[in-house]
């Protein structure tokens, strides 16, 4: 069942820098996209990437910003699509055919839906398209991992700190074990992380207000918001202490006035809270040594920081 292009593959992806690769058969993959993409596809391949920890350092400390953004870029735009390429390459040189997918970051099915990683009004919405994979559902299809209580997924090398590719090919592989949960406690950390209280204790996620405080509407997590911020808005308090329910058109005009921190001239937005959800959730992973990846110290050196409101 081509072992040996198999072996060649993974040592190609890893040589572009992929922490994880993982195979699954096109027949056990939930998604329809899969096949509407690739009707001969006969399997899937995920391809990982960690998040390196240091880049969260600086969220975590409350001193500098940029790194967290410019590595998730560095990675959705740069790495995973330069390692697909090389993998696509690899199986055609072996006669097979092969499909590389990256995630879709512009682009959403959902009229009133957002990516918070993005800015909102640079969003094609209501696409109907049938062949836009849903990386979550395939990634764990393939066995990398578990969903987590936030939606992430999570792995036994990284927990939620990883992002992934996919290559759907016509070449026949033996398909890796799906992973059976086992990391995830539904300890909640994720949900009392968010400093917009965008997640709820059930794992639902208010999409615009998690846009809104993903980009630093929260005064005690923003050291760049200057005094005066939103004192017209009667609602002020409400804002910068995270506590306000916003709708989608709320959320708008809260990210509209959110330009206290030089913006990120790329395609992702500044993050401020760098998905405080996932630095939980690795934080709790680590503190059970559930994590194979070990570091000489924690992550979690001090007490979370906050800053006052008033």
């Amino acid at each position: 069942m081509n072992d040996l292009l198999k072996e060649k593959l993974v040592s190609v992806l890893k040589k572009s820098a992929a922490d994880l690769v993982r195979f699954g058969s096109a027949d056990r993959m939930r998604d329809p996209a899969v096949k509407k993409l690739f009707p001969e596809a006969k399997s899937v391949i995920c391809v990982a990437f960690r998040q390196l920890r240091g880049t969260r350092r600086g969220i975590e400390e409350g001193t500098v910003y940029y790194q967290y953004t410019t590595s998730v870029e560095t990675l959705e735009e740069v790495m995973i699509p330069g390692a697909l390429l090389r993998g696509c390459s690899v199986l055609e040189e072996a006669g097979f055919e092969a499909l590389p997918q990256r995630r879709f970051q512009l682009v959403m099915q959902e009229e009133e839906g957002t990516n918070f990683e993005v800015a909102y009004d640079e969003i094609y919405r209501g696409r109907k398209s049938e062949t836009i994979l849903d990386f979550e559902k395939c990634a764990v299809d393939c066995g990398l991992g578990e969903i987590g209580l936030s939606g992430s997924v999570l792995t036994d090398d990284f927990g939620p700190n990883q992002r992934w590719g996919f290559i759907l090919t016509d070449a026949e592989f033996s398909p890796d074990e799906i992973v059976k949960p086992h990391l995830c406690d539904s300890c909640g950390e994720c949900a009392k992380a968010c400093p917009g209280h965008a997640l709820g204790p059930d794992g639902k996620r208010n999409v615009w207000q998690c846009a809104a405080y993903y980009k630093g509407a929260n005064r005690s997590k923003n050291p760049f918001m200057p005094p005066n911020a939103f004192a017209d808005d009667p609602e002020c308090l409400k804002i910068i202490s995270g506590e306000a329910d916003l709708s989608p058109e709320r959320a708008r005009e809260i990210i509209d006035q959110i330009r206290f921190y030089p913006p990120i001239k790329h395609a992702m937005v500044a993050s401020m809270c760098g998905r405080a959800c996932d630095t939980a959730c690795y934080v709790h992973l680590e503190e059970k040594g559930v994590l194979k990846r070990k570091f000489n110290t924690p992550f979690r050196k001090r007490p979370v920081w906050t800053l006052p409101l008033k």
